[in-house]
């Protein structure tokens, strides 16, 4: 898939990021892993982002991404597959260029590792990526990593397979700038963590898809909530909002981490156990557990 396609992809609907699938050894289940993407395939994400943020980009080797990626790849159909790509830039290129060959057809470019950065050095960085591949690339604003809308102007200009922006960051007005600045130049997505609970305040700023972590469990009640959100339904968005998201992110915000965590434990709920959360993070406790399963069961 060309760039062009694959931004013409990413904005025609909604996105998911799958978790990763381990065995107790904390070993890469690639059995496991294909049968869970073989099943999202049936519930129309417009994209699936393999080894991304929930994936556990964070605790995988540079050498497990190409295999995730190719498991994604022969298991997704005709969905596309876009892999997270990070770290300083000559990994973040090792780990892009693998990526490419195992069959990604984009890449998410998560932040560098550790160190805060003046906008010349993000620049160089982004820049360096997108020109070791030629595949398209989103770049994901989050923590370490903020471009400016100057910056991504720039970006813009002299990468041609930069085609997305994706925004964890939340400074609203700040997204405003970018989609108003670079129009439809790039894709835009939300990428806050349990982004739902962002989606209305994000589709006013011009940003009308985002990744769904939820995607992973309650698939079909992850494309409902989307669904209302396009065609303005709100008895609906604010029906699932009350009761599934909001009590979701109360359980969620009990611990660090536990945005990956707790996508896990709702597969182990509706029976399609991923395995654990490998260190540092940590799994929900059993009491924990009971919570999520009502929260589950509440919304059907």
């Amino acid at each position: 898939m060309n760039p062009i396609e694959l931004k013409k992809a990413v904005g025609s609907g909604l996105l998911s990021f799958p978790v990763t699938h381990f065995d107790q050894n904390l070993t890469f289940d690639e059995t496991k892993y294909r049968s869970h993407i073989e099943w999202l395939e049936g519930f129309d994400a417009a994209v699936l982002f393999a080894a991304g943020g929930t994936g556990e980009f964070f605790s995988l080797n540079p050498s497990e991404i190409p295999q995730v990626v190719r498991a994604a790849k022969a298991s997704a159909g005709k969905t596309p597959i876009i892999s997270g790509a990070g770290y300083g830039t000559s990994l973040a290129i090792e780990i892009a260029k693998a990526a490419e060959k195992a069959g990604a057809d984009g890449l998410l470019l998560l932040p560098p590792y550790l160190m805060f950065s003046e906008q010349a050095g993000l620049i160089a960085h982004v820049k360096a990526v997108c020109q070791s591949v030629g595949i398209g690339v989103i770049v994901y604003n989050r923590d370490n990593a903020v471009l400016s809308a100057e910056s991504l102007a720039r970006l813009a200009d002299d990468c041609p397979n930069l085609i997305g922006y994706k925004d964890g960051v939340g400074d609203v007005d700040k997204v405003i700038e970018i989609t108003t600045t670079l129009k439809d130049r790039l894709v835009y997505v939300g990428g806050m963590p349990t982004h739902e609970v962002y989606a209305q305040a994000y589709f006013a700023a011009g940003v009308t898809t985002y990744s769904s972590a939820v995607f992973n469990f309650v698939p079909a009640l992850a494309q409902r909530f989307y669904a209302a959100l396009r065609t303005g339904d709100q008895a609906t968005v604010d029906h699932i909002l009350r009761s599934f998201f909001f009590p979701l992110v109360t359980l969620r915000n009990r611990k660090k981490g536990y945005a990956v965590s707790i996508i896990k434990a709702g597969l182990r709920i509706v029976g399609k156990d991923p395995g654990p959360v490998r260190p540092p993070l940590t799994d929900l406790t059993s009491e924990e557990m009971a919570v999520l399963e009502k929260i589950v069961a509440s919304a059907g």
